[in-house]
């Protein structure tokens, strides 16, 4: 189906969050904390207007909507409005309600609070663009605006080292892997000739039949492991929590984490079901998972282990994308959503809990449940969820995926074992986070223990409830959500019918009752579980954070080593290097293509111009024999005149003009300078080093003549002839062309090139000003090292 074009509205909704940004500090400094009603009421009004999208999507309609941002390029501020955005982008406005919420009574009284407003409102829009993008560099744009955003978000308390490593760890990871997605894309471009996602999903095999479909698999790989934290960049995620809890609970549970996730969701119809997809992505999500819950077990911080549970849950979302399995799929789908909802809320209750108690340690915690009672409540309700338990939205989606799992023909038994043990261990942790804080006897904590504010506790309320609601309603939620979010995945019109109970007792049902017992089980043998886990990982020692920082302060290291090699104060080295890089860039494109041009012909000249290129090729040799610096200088001269004659009698007398008075005061410039540096009349290089800079030499003169030969070979394009001699006369109001653009029209270029030739004058003047007493020789003050950043990070 066509999508439908609809107005910029939606545009206008997608935009609101940086307008928000902006009025965020001023509203917090006259409204204190309580700005958070007023501010919350923009992700609300943008939760509205997308709900109206719910009906005609879930009929299979979809829609665009475009503003040209830069057509020259194909660059358009596009959106594209389907099952799979419209899931999201309630997900990022409707959790981010509440995050506005419960941000303002956590981080009441802080001076920065308005700061803090302002980059959750920045990061809130890019998600939206990301999550709506239609246009690929549009998508990516937003894609590393996320990135940025999450820097400032995890780095908010920068007065402390473990948040300004966090930060640039988080960024280094994900920041890298957008250059892969943005390479990755510019692939899709180059291959189909497209740059609109829409377009590309209505021909689903058109990356598949190009000869670039494996590059394009691992750049987007590339990109979509690194921001949803798969193995072995899990390692982002659970630092990441260094960051006030209301970042925890909105970017790492329901929104930036789950990007990469969107990302393989949304190329499923165009990289999915393939050998090499249904491999990889059930491989390291399996390994993600298993990981991550493990890491889980080990924790005693409540933030902690719901981060390793988060990137376990990530792991099991990539798993069940890569099985290209319907029902496998569709409890994908059902997962994401669960998620979200149990995994904000249980973040802001360990954020209420740390916030009230003082400690968010579940060994120092105990009988908190009659202190803050519907903090319990919600706890409860989203842990239940969690352990994939009856009532609740987690069930249905863990039956739903054991049902696909179990049903999928290649790797079923793998991964639904693996999808049973990393459910059974998420179990142990829901039911830790819900019962160790509450239940037992009361434990002093280092704050009297006391129910939070409304702000604090209507999010983890609101979403926990959710979680009920929506299963009690399971036929109505596959409807509405799950289907046409499956239908974007699936490329195809798909019917879901949901069931909160099992209709009889099959294999999905008794996978799940192994899962509870599994999980019963573990949890009784928790302590000695964590103890097991410890032991094992204090054996193994290395980790992927520390070759994070291993790896940081490797490149420290090997770029102090090359600027000491590179800039070294010696021209010489400057020359070479210059050179060297210069012939790469003209010669390597060409031999790597097979764009080496055709050899012309030998041009018919007339007897004087042949002597014209016979002095210019005299005073070349005359250069290379030169026995003193001077010498070499005047001979140069001879090329530069020689290039002046050769100007004139292809009728450029103006050009040939400016050549020789530009190569007459070159030449006399340098004279005069060589007579008041202090240098070494002649050159003394050894033999080898003269044949070395000579063979650079000789490459760079290759490479451009070669450049230059496919130039002129090329079709000549007059436009911009064709341009300067129409509007010369008529608006510059000068007949001599090459004045008019010099003076006129490249205005700028040339005072630029000005200014430039004056700071050249001012330098050399300098250098000849110079005097070094010898008897009292130049003291340079003793500078302390820099230290590296992975050790200031530690």
């Amino acid at each position: 189906m066509t999508p439908a074009l609809i107005d910029d509205t939606t545009l206008y909704a997608v935009l609101a969050p940086f307008a928000a940004a902006v009025v965020a500090p001023f509203a917090t400094r006259w409204l204190k904390h309580n700005a958070a009603w007023p501010l919350a009421l923009v992700p609300a009004l943008i939760f509205l207007h997308f709900t109206g999208f719910i009906g005609p999507v879930s009929h299979g309609e979809t829609f665009v909507a475009a503003k040209a941002w830069a057509p020259s390029y194909g660059v358009n501020f596009s959106i594209y409005i389907d099952g799979l955005s419209t899931l999201f982008a309630l997900l990022i406005s409707g959790i981010g309600t509440f995050i506005i919420l419960y941000a303002g009574g956590y981080l009441k009284g802080h001076p920065q609070q308005g700061r803090f407003f302002s980059f959750l409102f920045m990061f809130m829009g890019a998600m939206l663009g990301l999550v709506l993008g239609n246009n690929l560099i549009s998508l990516f744009i937003f894609w590393e605006l996320t990135s940025i955003t999450s820097f400032l978000l995890i780095g908010f308390d920068s007065l402390r080292a473990a948040s300004r490593r966090a930060a640039l760890q988080a960024l280094v990871v994900t920041g890298g892997g957008g250059l892969a997605l943005l390479a990755g894309f510019i692939l899709i471009i180059s291959a189909t000739g497209e740059i609109e996602m829409s377009v590309l999903l209505a021909s689903p095999d058109i990356i598949k039949d190009t000869g670039l479909y494996l590059p394009i698999f691992i750049l987007v790989l590339g990109g979509a492991f690194t921001k949803s934290a798969q193995f072995p960049f899990h390692f982002w995620l659970p630092n990441a929590m260094e960051a006030p809890t209301p970042v925890s609970a909105y970017l790492h549970s329901a929104t930036m984490v789950k990007a990469g996730v969107y990302l393989l969701m949304r190329m499923h119809p165009l990289l999915g079901d393939t050998t090499l997809w249904t491999t990889v992505l059930p491989l390291f999500g399996g390994v993600t998972l298993i990981i991550g819950t493990l890491l889980a077990v080990r924790q005693t911080d409540l933030k902690l282990m719901l981060a390793y549970t988060t990137v376990a849950s990530l792991g099991l979302l990539v798993m069940l994308t890569g099985t290209s399995h319907e029902k496998a799929l569709e409890g994908a789908v059902l997962y994401l959503l669960a998620h979200s909802l149990f995994k904000g809320a249980l973040f802001m209750v360990a954020g209420t809990i740390d916030h009230e108690a003082g400690t968010r340690d579940i060994t120092k915690l105990g009988g908190l449940r009659s202190a803050m009672p519907i903090t319990f409540a919600a706890a409860c309700l989203a842990a239940l969820s969690m352990a994939g338990l009856p009532p609740f939205i987690g069930f249905v989606a863990k039956e739903v995926l054991y049902y696909g799992t179990w049903g999928w023909l290649e790797l079923g038994i793998p991964v639904t074992i693996t999808a049973v043990v990393g459910n059974a261990l998420m179990l142990v942790i829901a039911a830790a986070v819900a019962i160790k804080p509450f239940m037992g006897p009361k434990v002093e904590t280092p704050k009297h223990a006391h129910e939070g504010p409304v702000l604090l506790f209507a999010g983890p309320v609101f979403l926990s409830v959710t979680g009920l609601g929506l299963a009690l309603i399971a036929h109505t939620t596959g409807e509405l959500f799950v289907g046409p979010t499956l239908s974007s995945l699936m490329g195809v019109q798909t019917e879901v019918d949901l069931h909160l109970w099992p209709t009889a007792i099959n294999a999905p049902l008794i996978l799940s009752l192994i899962t509870i017992g599994l999980g019963i089980v573990c949890f009784t043998q928790i302590d000695r579980l964590r103890a097991v886990v410890g032991s094992v990982l204090t054996s193994i020692g290395w980790g992927p954070d520390k070759g994070f920082d291993q790896a940081v302060a490797g490149i420290v290291a090997g770029s102090g080593r090359f600027t000491r090699f590179a800039q070294n104060g010696k021209m010489q080295t400057y020359m070479v290097l210059t050179f060297i890089f210069t012939g790469i860039a003209v010669l390597l494109p060409g031999f790597l293509t097979g764009g080496l041009p055709a050899m012309p012909s030998l041009p018919d000249y007339r007897f004087y111009e042949w002597g014209i290129l016979f002095i210019a090729a005299i005073g070349l040799f005359a250069v290379l024999v030169a026995d003193t610096r001077l010498t070499a200088i005047v001979s140069l001269g001879i090329q530069g005149f020689a290039v002046a004659l050769i100007f004139m009698m292809f009728g450029a007398p103006d050009l040939s003009f400016t050549q020789f008075m530009v190569e007459t005061l070159s030449v006399v410039i340098l004279a005069l300078v060589m007579t008041r540096l202090n240098l070494l009349p002649s050159d003394h290089r050894p033999k080898g080093a003269a044949i070395f800079t000579g063979i650079i030499a000789g490459a760079v003169g290759l490479g451009l003549t070669l450049t230059l030969l496919a130039i002129t070979q090329a079709p000549f394009d007059t436009r911009l002839s064709d341009f300067f001699a129409q509007y010369s006369r008529t608006i510059a109001h000068g007949r001599n062309i090459v004045n008019v653009i010099i003076v006129d029209f490249r205005g700028f270029d040339t005072l630029g090139e000005i200014a430039v030739v004056v700071l050249a004058g001012l330098c050399v003047l300098a250098l000849i000003r110079v005097r070094t007493r010898p008897d009292k020789p130049i003291e340079t003050p003793p500078t302390k090292p820099a230290k590296p950043i992975a050790e200031e990070a530690h």
